[in-house]
């Protein structure tokens, strides 16, 4: 009689964002078979999102397919499908499509959406920044609605397609804002004939008291401040209550606009839901010191799926190098515990904030040392160059940069998906 071999120990990785992706690569080598599951067939670097949405790069270069990054990795299949659920009690991963996956360890790196507080029906007439679809929605908004205000012979409707909302002062409304108004000020200028695009308005809303509150006051003055300069209106304070096709309501008065951003919230995956696990406010699951899900040692979260204290006692921030330090420590643990050992339990760092303000202004807050200005900015780009995935890739948004910079020229200002509606 012949024993069947052993089968190696089997990790479902779920969602390919930087979390997912970082688990992967630190397996590498492990005694185990990796499955990749990810409804897009590419990872996304998002942090610079805004910057397709402006028109300041192509989806390419921020975005690479998943097959790609892993073709070296020969235990690691890659599938293209949509989770709908997870079976807990007997280890598997349900699929859409009916079909489920059996797993020994799981790790959910599902990330988030953008939420709307309760108001879901805003989110035709003010799209988020998640994805790619994301980014080209809002750049074809932004790009027709200067066209079609260069046909528009009544002054109220042109004053209205060329002004610009963000709701939510973060560091994605504060980029997007900065970028806009650098975008209609120094890019667009000679190439209409019938606007003068200097006359844009770009507002930017917030129910807060200040922009950029995850910042050092100080910054934020400083980021408030240098967008006032180049032309934004920023209005603190203020919540949105209520969003539609022709503008924005906020403190009780209507603004005319027909493109409107959301910048102000964000809402995890149903992760939880499919656990039926405790979760915070935005659905982000709560999990162990060693980001186990409770209940379930053998399920993992990571990213913008969970919420865990850092050292400071604050929630860990939802940002792309926080997500890749949870991805390599559950790597880690997984090879840990497969090796009969354990580790301690999961300790951010944190490597510091950063935000653009515009094409030359940035600030950067790195605890022991802040940084603002024209210096910030140029650290800002070469830390986000250096997290490029690719020689290719990382010239390339390099060049883009110092074009931009030199001679105020965008090339990614392409009207695509066949549409002349601003809100199509």
């Amino acid at each position: 009689m012949t024993t069947a071999p052993k089968q190696p120990h089997h990790v479902v990785i779920v969602g390919a964002g930087f979390g997912g992706l970082e688990t992967a690569f630190g397996l590498a080598g492990a005694p185990v078979k990796i499955t990749l599951i990810d409804r897009r067939n590419h990872h996304l670097f998002q942090p610079l999102l805004y910057q397709v949405a402006t028109a300041s790069l192509a989806t390419s270069e921020i975005a690479w397919p998943i097959r790609y990054l892993l073709r070296g990795r020969k235990e690691v299949t890659t599938l293209f499908a949509n989770v709908g659920g997870i079976d807990a009690a007997e280890k598997r991963v349900l699929l859409e499509d009916g079909e489920a996956l059996p797993y020994d360890t799981l790790v959910l790196a599902t990330g988030a959406r953008h939420a709307y507080f309760g108001h879901d029906e805003w989110e035709p007439f003010a799209p988020g920044l998640k994805t790619l679809e994301d980014a080209t929605t809002l750049r074809r908004r932004i790009l027709v609605a200067f066209e079609r205000a260069e046909r528009e012979t009544d002054p109220a409707r042109r004053a209205a397609l060329l002004t610009f909302v963000i709701i939510g002062a973060g560091p994605t409304g504060v980029e997007m804002a900065g970028t806009i108004a650098d975008l209609a000020k120094d890019t667009l200028p000679p190439d209409f004939r019938n606007i003068d695009t200097h006359k844009t308005r770009v507002v930017l809303v917030e129910a807060g008291p200040r922009v950029l509150p995850s910042f050092p006051e100080d910054l934020s003055t400083y980021a408030q401040r240098s967008l006032e300069a180049i032309g934004v209106e920023v209005v603190l304070g203020q919540p949105v209550t209520e969003c539609a096709i022709d503008g924005v309501v906020y403190g009780g008065n209507k603004l005319e606009a027909r493109t409107i951003v959301w910048a102000a919230g964000v809402r995890a995956s149903r992760a939880a839901e499919w656990l039926n696990a405790p979760a915070d406010r935005a659905y982000r699951l709560k999990v162990e010191p060693d980001l186990t899900v409770p209940g379930h040692p053998d399920i993992f979260a990571v990213g913008d799926t969970v919420t865990i204290a850092g050292p400071d006692g604050n929630p860990v921030p939802g940002i792309a190098p926080a997500a890749k330090q949870q991805g390599r420590y559950v790597a880690a643990l997984i090879k840990a515990r497969l090796n009969g050992s354990t580790l301690p339990p999961f300790r951010y760092k944190h490597a510091g904030s950063l935000a653009q303000i515009g094409k030359k202004k940035a600030v950067i807050d790195f605890g022991w040392m802040k940084l603002r200005g024209n210096l910030a900015w140029w650290i800002w780009g070469i830390a986000h160059i250096y997290f490029l995935i690719g020689l290719r890739n990382r010239l390339s948004v390099a060049l883009s940069w110092l074009w931009i910079h030199a001679r105020d020229q965008r090339a990614a200002r392409l009207i695509t998906q066949g549409s002349s509606k601003v809100t199509g």
